[in-house]
């Protein structure tokens, strides 16, 4: 866990949870009971829905919740709740500045513009809504209307630590929401005076929905996981998914190796895939990448391992109408629990979305995870920058779990030399596995070879790559051919010999 802020593992007490699974776990456990937190961000980044988790959570454990308000009247509170599933039966409502100024501990409370009364009139209100209800945690949705209403800082500052005081006091843990104002002309008394600081961000891709991530700029007398983590707000609440930190999850590495139950193929790469490594699969579209991909994941599966695949470039019917035709069987794998196909859109999915769902496979027992393709997660990726670290920290993880990983990645090009790559990750993964097209007497024809394994022997020829009817076949050496890897393929044998491998 990072992010200590210099203030050692100790803990200001218990932990409340913030109803969030992900944003508890980057505080290691919730937050500090009894302070009072800014959240801030963007309009739309998600702090109201935030906040309602967090009562919700509240009301769940049997305690006290308010929620302050400046801003919405509780029919529009109810709305946005209901839109969840929600209800806030139980959660009482306060909106300070009623037309008559002041609360009816008998009745609910009522909306008013802030505009319309004076400051302390706002404040000896909400100090009558919180020794009234009592509550163990607040919601003053949004603070920065007492900026506003602050004739100057020092009169702002004051009211910002009566704040804190009232809270303390009566033992309630407290979130102040308010809209982004870091920068110029941030709200740095609020910041300096909170005992945590969280904002939430999000940004509009060029293609595909909003990317939302958060971080947790300081959290007094916590370890905390700094750094930003995605987030989306789903039809059911917040979800956070944690940035990953392989470090976290190492394991003993046994020895065992998952086989292709194709004795050639397993030959190749040195007697089958290690557990805890990668293997990348390279070559241009069509070439046979996923087909071998799905040999090993359909073999592991037959022998009661668990394996997720996750598919980027193809719907998951064609996928498995295309596996069933070769007599990889993932139709009845998938109902026996061994196989887990999940189809990825890219546009709707950012990195560390994906990144959880893979760490949630493994979590639920996965022990080979196939990602197809690469080319599909670097769209997810609109920083292509990052791609590699992402890849180095989630590969690192899988590893540390023990789990064996394959990869594909689709290179432009068909045929000839010309073909790249988006991005070079081949150093990344432990195994790669170079295919390609060859033109020879009036054929297309497929080339398969090992170009690099980290531990262990494994074979250095170029074999060519058969896909029929029966599935996945390996033939012997391509002996008399020359410059096949290159794209520049010179037949030096004679014709005949390499007919009779095709027949």
């Amino acid at each position: 866990m990072a992010g200590t802020n210099g203030a050692g593992p100790a803990r200001f007490g218990p932990s409340v949870s913030t109803g969030i699974a992900g944003l508890d776990d980057i505080l290691g456990g919730g937050l500090p009971q009894g302070h009072m937190y800014l959240l801030e961000g963007e309009s739309g980044a998600g702090k109201t829905t935030v906040g309602m988790q967090f009562l919700l959570e509240g009301r769940q454990r049997g305690e006290r919740t308010l929620w302050i308000s400046l801003s919405e009247a509780q029919r529009e509170l109810e709305l946005i709740a209901a839109s969840h599933g929600w209800s806030l039966d139980g959660i009482v409502v306060a909106n300070p500045a009623s037309p008559a100024r002041e609360l009816d501990p008998e009745q609910q409370y009522s909306f008013f513009s802030p505009g319309d009364v004076e400051l302390d009139d706002i404040r000896n209100a909400i100090v009558a809504a919180v020794e009234q209800v009592r509550p163990t945690r607040v919601v003053f949705d949004p603070f920065s209307d007492i900026r506003h209403l602050s004739r100057d800082v020092l009169r702002y500052r004051r009211h910002v630590l009566a704040m804190r005081e009232l809270f303390t006091s009566c033992g309630c843990t407290a979130l102040l929401m308010q809209e982004m104002t870091t920068g110029a002309g941030g709200d740095l008394q609020a910041e300096a005076l909170a005992h945590g600081y969280i904002t939430l961000q999000q940004d509009s891709a060029e293609y595909g929905g909003q990317r939302r991530r958060l971080r947790v700029h300081k959290m007094r007398g916590i370890p905390f996981r700094d750094g930003y983590h995605d987030f989306a707000i789903r039809t059911g609440g917040v979800e956070v998914y944690p940035r990953l930190i392989a470090a976290e999850h190492f394991e003993p590495m046994p020895t065992t190796t998952l086989a292709s139950e194709v004795k050639a193929l397993d030959a190749l790469v040195g007697d089958g895939l290690r557990r805890g490594s990668s293997t990348l699969l390279m070559g241009p579209a069509g070439v046979g990448k996923s087909i071998i991909a799905t040999q090993y994941a359909v073999s592991a599966a037959r022998q009661g391992e668990t394996v997720a695949i996750f598919i980027f470039d193809e719907t998951a019917r064609s996928f498995v109408e295309r596996s069933t035709r070769l007599g990889l069987d993932l139709d009845e794998l998938s109902a026996r629990g061994h196989v887990r196909l999940r189809q990825v859109d890219a546009a709707e999915f950012s990195a560390g979305e994906f990144t959880h769902m893979v760490a949630q496979a493994v979590a639920d027992g996965a022990s080979m995870v196939v990602i197809d393709s690469l080319s599909g997660y670097l769209s997810a990726m609109p920083e292509e920058r990052f791609l590699s670290a992402h890849l180095h920290e989630l590969l690192t993880f899988l590893s540390h779990r023990n789990v064996v990983t394959i990869l594909t990645l689709a290179q432009h090009g068909i045929l000839g030399a010309q073909l790249t790559s988006p991005l070079d990750i081949s150093y990344l993964a432990d195994t790669v596995l170079l295919l390609r097209y060859f033109e020879a007497f009036g054929q297309v024809r497929r080339a398969i070879s090992v170009v690099k394994k980290r531990t262990g022997a494994h074979e250095v020829l170029v074999r060519e790559l058969q896909v029929d009817a029966q599935g996945l076949h390996i033939g012997p050496p391509l002996a008399d051919f020359e410059g096949v890897l290159t794209g520049n393929p010179r037949f030096t044998g004679v014709q005949g010999d390499l007919s009779r491998v095709r027949t």
